[in-house]
C-alpha cells in the first residue's frame, strides 16, 4: 500500500501554527461579537499572532544561521548538559507526561462557540499528530453537562426491554462482571456530527484544529453488545432498535439500529489505548458505535433498552438534525460519510523555504475502508494519488502522504477521499447544491488551504 518516497533536495522548513492566540480579554470580545454574528476579531487576532510568530521565527533563524556560519554550530561543538551528567530518576512521575517543549500541543476550545463550558467541545490538535491514533490526553471532547469521574465499584449497566416480550430476562451488570466477559480490541475513529460545522456558510476559523478537530481515533476495548443481548435473551426479530442512556445530568439518550449490533461492531467499552477510559471519555463505560456520529457513542453508559421502533429522543428530534434548503430537516442521519483533510501544510502554518515538502493528512469513512485519496496543489485542476500508510482499517483514520516540490508560488491544497463503497468526497459546491448552507451537521466537503507567496497558509473556500 505504501512505498518509500524519492526525497529531492533541498527540503523545505515549516513553522507550526501559533497556539493560544487569544488572551482572556480577547475571548470575552469574541463572545460579545459572536452574539452579533461577527468573526472579524478572531481573524484579526489570529493574523496578528501569525505575523508576530513569523517575525520572531525569522529573527531567531537568522541569528542561528549567522552564528553557525561564523564559528560552526554550537549545538554540535559544545556538549549539552544532558550529555555530561545524570538525568532524572526512574519513575519521577508515576504516570508519564509529554515533554515540556510540547506544552502547546493541547486540546482547545473555540472561542465564542458555546456560552457554557460544561456544554461545550474541545478540539484535538490534528496538525501536530502523527499516524492515526490520538493520544488519550488529546482526544477531543463533547459534553452536554460537563464530565464526571465516576466510582466504577458503584456503576451499573442495566439491559431491559420496552416490553417484557422483547427479551427473556432483564439484567444488571457490575463493572467487574462486564470485564470478566470475552472482550475485543478494535481501532475506530469517532467524529462529532458537527465537525466542520462552522464552515458551512463561509470560512470561520483559521486552523485545522478548529475546522476538523472534533475528530479522534483510538483502540477501544470492551464487550460486543451482542454478547450482552444474547445473555439477556433478546428477540432480534421483534427488537429492532436500542435506546442507549448515559448517567450524566444531560440524560443523553440515543437510538441505535439493531442491525449495527447484529454486525458485532458495537462495543460496550471500558478500555481506550491500552488503559481504562479517561473520565472525559466516559469512564468507566461508554458505547462504541463505529462509523456513526459521536453523539451516539453514549458516555457514562448506564442503560440499554431494546424496542420495536425508534425512540425519537430530544437529541435526535430537536438536535443533530440536518436542516435542508426547503425548510424540511433530515433525521437519523447518523453515518459519517467519507471525508479527508490535509493536516500539513494547513492553516496557520508557514512554509519558510522553497523546496520539498511532504503533504500529509487524514481520511476516514463511516461506511468502511478508505480506498483512495487524491491530492491537488492547484485547486483541483490536476490531481495526484497519495500514498496510504498501513494499516488501512475499516471505520478508522487512514494517514495519507504525497511528495510536493513548492516553487514559491501561490498554491491551493485539497484532498479528496474515496471509500470501498465507491463514495467520493464532494466539493463544497457539490455539497451545498444538495444541502444548502444553513445546516450544522455532516459537512464532509473538500477542505482548501491557500499557500501564499509568503509561505503563510490560510483557510479558504473556492467559489
Amino acid at each position: 500500500m505504501s512505498a518509500t518516497p524519492d526525497i529531492p533536495s533541498p527540503s523545505g522548513r515549516l513553522r507550526k501554527a501559533p497556539e493560544s492566540f487569544l488572551t482572556p480579554d480577547g475571548v470575552r470580545t469574541v463572545f460579545a461579537e459572536a452574539k452579533q454574528g461577527r468573526r472579524d476579531f478572531v481573524r484579526g487576532a489570529f493574523a496578528a499572532a501569525l505575523t508576530g510568530a513569523v517575525a520572531g521565527s525569522a529573527t531567531a533563524q537568522a541569528t542561528a544561521a549567522s552564528a553557525a556560519s561564523a564559528e560552526g554550530d554550537a549545538n554540535i561543538l559544545t556538549l549539552p548538559e544532558h550529555s555530561k551528567g545524570l538525568g532524572q530518576a526512574v519513575v519521577t512521575d508515576g504516570y508519564g507526561k509529554p515533554s515540556k517543549y510540547e506544552a502547546n500541543v493541547q486540546r482547545r476550545q473555540s472561542p465564542g462557540l458555546t456560552q457554557t463550558t460544561q456544554a461545550s467541545v474541545s478540539f484535538a490538535p490534528l496538525q501536530s499528530l502523527f499516524g492515526v491514533v490520538t493520544p488519550s490526553g488529546l482526544h477531543f471532547e463533547r459534553h452536554h453537562q460537563g464530565w464526571w469521574d465516576i466510582d466504577p465499584s458503584r456503576h451499573r449497566l442495566m439491559v431491559n426491554g420496552s416490553d417484557d416480550k422483547l427479551l427473556k430476562r432483564p439484567m444488571v451488570f457490575t463493572m467487574d462482571e462486564l470485564m470478566r466477559l470475552p472482550s475485543v480490541s478494535r481501532f475506530h475513529f469517532i467524529e462529532c456530527g458537527a465537525n466542520t460545522g462552522m464552515e458551512w456558510g463561509n470560512v470561520a476559523v483559521p486552523t485545522c484544529q478548529y475546522t476538523h478537530g472534533m475528530l479522534s481515533c483510538s483502540e477501544f476495548t470492551g464487550v460486543p453488545l451482542r454478547v450482552l443481548f444474547d445473555l439477556a435473551g433478546v428477540d432480534y426479530k421483534r427488537a429492532r432498535y436500542v435506546l442507549a442512556e448515559g448517567a450524566d445530568g444531560s440524560s443523553m439518550t440515543r437510538t441505535v439500529p439493531m442491525e449495527l449490533v447484529e454486525s458485532g461492531e458495537v462495543l460496550v467499552a471500558y478500555g481506550q489505548n491500552g488503559e481504562m477510559l479517561r473520565p472525559e471519555q466516559g469512564y468507566p463505560l461508554r458505547l462504541v458505535v463505529p462509523g456513526v456520529q459521536g453523539v451516539s457513542w453514549v458516555k457514562y453508559l448506564r442503560r440499554l433498552e431494546v424496542g420495536d421502533q425508534p425512540y425519537g429522543t430530544k437529541d435526535e428530534t430537536i438536535h443533530y438534525i440536518d436542516l435542508m434548503p426547503g425548510g424540511l430537516h433530515r433525521q437519523y442521519t447518523s453515518t459519517q460519510e467519507c471525508k479527508s483533510v490535509v493536516t500539513t501544510p494547513s492553516g496557520g502554518q508557514v512554509l519558510l523555504d522553497k523546496g520539498y515538502y511532504q503533504i500529509s493528512g487524514l481520511a476516514w469513512s463511516g461506511r468502511g475502508k478508505v480506498k483512495r485519496v487524491d491530492v491537488t496543489t492547484d485547486g483541483g485542476r490536476n490531481w495526484r494519488t497519495a500514498r496510504l500508510q498501513d494499516p488501512v482499517m475499516s471505520k478508522c483514520l487512514t494517514r495519507f502522504t504525497l511528495d510536493w516540490q513548492w516553487d514559491g508560488k501561490p498554491a491551493v491544497l485539497q484532498s479528496r477521499a474515496s471509500d470501498d463503497t465507491g463514495y467520493v468526497q464532494p466539493s463544497a459546491r457539490q455539497l451545498r447544491a444538495v444541502r444548502g448552507t444553513r445546516s450544522i451537521y455532516h459537512n464532509n466537503a473538500i477542505q482548501s488551504w491557500l499557500v501564499e507567496e509568503s509561505g503563510e497558509v490560510r483557510n479558504v473556500q473556492l467559489a
